[in-house]
């Protein structure tokens, strides 16, 4: 290709970095084409695995008969712990407190014992209902409510954050309130549950398909079961139908007994979890009690805050320490405190064991933010935006101090006041609050409620060496590429964003960059896919790969045409060279020729984050994405329904790589953290049994639960304060407390009925039931209210 050269301003590659480009699998994904686990071909004499879950919520096992499950029609051999050939121990956190099969103990009900293989999964699960096993039942603890923080047993060391003197700021505080606030779980309930294939191979190999967020850490897990070095196991994921974090960990227990069964018997095995099992026998959000003592001045600036963020860990440790460290990271949200002292407890249950959720405890510490600026709003008689206003972190640019975290990270790139105010004004906040009022005066039953709360949302892995990550470019010799890394796809379209990273940077179509599927006999080491960093840590480790090519084809070019550095320039879909140009693919056919290597595996770490726990002090994220919503409702104050009028949105994705996708993410994410805090309610009985196990007795939001008018935009202006990649934001789990502005605004319709004179202190999930309670709690407390007025 040789002559014009087009306008480099108009002429550009299709499908780069920040071009809205749909999701590459969406197409697959509504025509049902898209290939998940269970839809492999299996491999001839592929047998299937079903569990045998605890039947109690703790007790020790007395006696096991398991001779009905192996008579049963299909069976060909049944594991129990005996059966591991290396370590019963898949802890994540190496507290060596998770089995992969009880042993002689269990600790919540749906705790796997035994695994049953059989010729058909139908066969597998009907058989594991046939066991005969007594226990000698111990008292259970299900619930956190009532327990002590300071002396009930903790699953791991808890951590405490302080700046300043919080008791003495308390103590010379002019306003002083205390509360409670409960707090509930949530499942993950991806679409494709918990799925693993495990296909042995020579010697010690064994190859697993497994639907995990992990790859590294399921191949490490599989191989410390097995009793072999992990280079003998390769994790391989195309895609999942789901994850939410929810795949974290919470995979491994299945694909390492696929994996023992498929060594074992020499035969391919496959494990599926229907959606009961599933739910009964995997982690969840965390459920919290948050305590709070908050001092503040008449005009609603905070002074000083104690907190306890006490959890429902579950029976073994498994991510429950960091979670609750991000709940605390993430304590003042968008707010300076002065004074403020924060400590976790990781409370032990007999439940499940609570793992990661999107958004990795943050949510859950934003919620107790924001029910503290309800607190002193409801005390000094303003309106909760006002209060949120009041005290934020200084803005970006501003010399000041309130910009010190609780654990002592300066928020130096801080925008939500700029987000707020154009939300505000675009939502038209002032004059909707106004009708509210007046529409509120007049209507007996039916009550709206308005709320706008903001996002602040640290990105790194707490744990500094889960901040890296790897990836592998092939450029063949036709110019077609070729890409992978260790980020996994759930969805999310981060193989898209990478994909686009990579054409970006040879400045070819996006049709030319394959995208492949994970593994970790590709790209090792890798961290989960978590954090929302996926991006920011994939992205980058792809680009450094793409460079070192890009730098060999320049160098190529350099001497083969005797040009400067300078006269290479990479054109879309072309390359010139000096006053020539030729075309992508015939520079790679020739560098080629002359052997210069066209493959490069590329790595990245994120720069400037450390963090020193026993001090509670650290640089922990490498910065900030924010966020605002607004959100209405209305609420019956006779029964406790509730409809989400509007919601209106402006998030922070920095220079988004694809606002398709992440508009996308926004939208899902506030859907979700609504969810979480309306509808979803987990509930065990007085037996430890799970009862809300299904789409039956677990409500998601429904497609008619989204708002009546939702409207979600991106800023147009924003960009990383650091050099992320192409200056892009994190966007996976930031998104997710925009849901608050449907609590708030719950809570503000419900304390229309006694004048807004009472903070409602609405506990989450607000289901109606929850909405009708403190609605008749409230009306109570007005009328004592009255009462006492009359008689003075």
């Amino acid at each position: 290709m040789t002559g014009h050269l087009p306008d480099e301003k108009t002429d550009r590659i299709a499908g780069g970095v920040h071009t809205p480009t749909h999701h590459d699998s969406a197409h697959k994904h509504v025509t049902g084409t898209a290939v998940y686990i269970d839809d492999m071909p299996e491999p001839s004499g592929t047998l299937h695995a079903g569990i045998g879950f605890a039947t109690v919520a703790h007790g020790s096992i007395k006696s096991m008969d398991l001779s009905a499950v192996y008579a049963a029609p299909g069976v060909v051999d049944v594991l129990t712990y005996k059966d591991i050939p290396g370590v019963n121990e898949i802890s994540p956190s190496g507290m060596q407190d998770d089995p992969v099969l009880a042993v002689d103990r269990v600790e919540f009900h749906g705790q796997p014992i035994f695994c049953v293989i059989a010729k058909t999964r139908d066969q597998a699960r009907r058989a594991a209902r046939l066991a005969k096993i007594s226990y000698e039942e111990l008292p259970a603890i299900l619930d956190i409510w009532a327990l002590d923080a300071e002396t009930h047993r903790q699953v791991s060391t808890p951590l405490t954050l302080k700046r300043g003197d919080a008791a003495s700021a308390l103590a010379a505080s002019p306003r002083r309130v205390k509360g409670r606030m409960q707090l509930g779980g949530q499942d993950h309930f991806y679409l494709e549950g918990q799925v693993s294939l495990a296909v042995p191979g020579e010697d010690d190999e064994v190859v697993v398909y497994c639907s995990t967020q992990g790859p590294s850490e399921t191949q490490h897990m599989i191989a410390q079961v097995l009793g072999v070095p992990s280079h003998a196991v390769t994790v391989e994921v195309r895609r999942m139908g789901g994850g939410f974090g929810g795949k974290e960990t919470q995979a491994n227990q299945w694909a390492v007994l696929a994996a023992v069964a498929a060594k074992k018997l020499k035969r391919a095995v496959k494990l599926r979890l229907d959606r009961d099992e599933d739910m009964m026998a995997t982690g969840k959000r965390h459920d919290f009690a948050i305590d709070y003592d908050v001092g503040f001045d008449e005009e609603g600036r905070i002074l000083g805050i104690d907190y306890t963020f006490a959890l429902r860990a579950g029976f073994s440790a498994d991510l429950s320490g960091p979670v609750g460290d991000r709940a605390l990271f993430h304590c003042d949200n968008a707010y300076f405190f002065p004074h403020v002292h924060a400590k976790s407890a990781l409370l032990y249950t007999n439940t499940v064991s609570n793992t990661a959720f999107r958004g990795f405890g943050g949510p859950q510490g934003m919620v107790g933010a924001e029910r503290v600026i309800d607190e002193v709003a409801f005390a000094v008689g303003k309106d909760p935006l006002e209060i949120r206003k009041l005290n934020f972190y200084d803005a970006m640019g501003v010399a000041g101090e309130r910009n010190l975290t609780p654990y002592h990270q300066k928020v130096e790139d801080c925008i939500i006041q700029r987000i707020v105010a154009e939300l505000e004004t675009s939502a038209d906040y002032a004059a909707r609050r106004k009708a509210i009022e007046k529409f509120n005066a007049t209507s007996p039953v039916v009550k709206r409620g308005l709320a706008l709360t903001p996002v602040k949302f640290g990105i790194s892995f707490t744990k500094t060496e889960a901040n890296q990550a790897g990836a592998l470019v092939h450029v063949y010799a036709d110019g077609s590429v070729h890409m992978n890394h260790g980020g996994t796809e759930m969805g999310q379209g981060l193989h898209l964003k990478v994909a686009q990273v990579v054409a970006e940077e040879f400045q070819i179509d996006l049709d030319r960059v394959k995208i492949t599927a994970t593994t970790t006999g590709k790209v090792p080491n890798t961290s989960p896919t978590a954090a929302s960093s996926g991006a920011d840590l994939n992205g980058m480790a792809a680009q450094n790969a793409a460079r070192q090519i890009k730098e060999r084809l320049i160098d190529f070019a350099m001497e083969a045409h005797r040009v400067r550095r300078d006269q290479v320039v990479f054109l879309p879909n072309r390359v010139r060279i000096g006053n020539e140009e030729i075309s992508f693919n015939e520079l790679v056919r020739q560098a080629y020729m002359n052997r210069v290597q066209l493959s490069a595996a590329g790595f990245y770490k994120t720069p400037k984050i450390h963090w020193d726990r026993a001090r509670g002090r650290g640089h922990a994220f490498y910065y900030f994405a924010y966020g605002a919503a607004c959100s209405e409702v209305s609420v019956d104050t006779l029964t406790g329904e509730y409809v989400v009028e509007r919601t209106d949105i402006l998030h922070d994705t920095g220079r988004s790589l694809n606002e398709a996708i992440d508009i996308g993410q926004v939208e899902g994410g506030f859907i979700q953290g609504m969810g979480w805090l309306t509808t979803e309610e987990l509930w065990w009985d007085d037996k430890g049994r799970l009862r809300t196990h299904a789409p039956s007795t677990y409500k998601i939001p429904l497609a008619s639960d989204r708002p009546k008018i939702f409207n979600v935009a991106l800023t147009d202006w924003s960009q990383a304060y650091e050099p992320t990649i192409h200056r892009s934001k994190a966007v996976g789990e930031p998104p997710l407390p925009l849901g608050l502005s449907v609590l708030h605004a719950l809570s503000d319709a419900i304390a229309s009925v006694a004048d807004h004179k009472i903070c409602p202190r609405l506990d989450a999930p607000a289901t109606p039931e929850r909405v009708l309670m403190t609605v008749e709690r409230l009306r109570a407390g007005a009328g004592t209210r009255t009462r006492a007025g009359a008689e003075a």
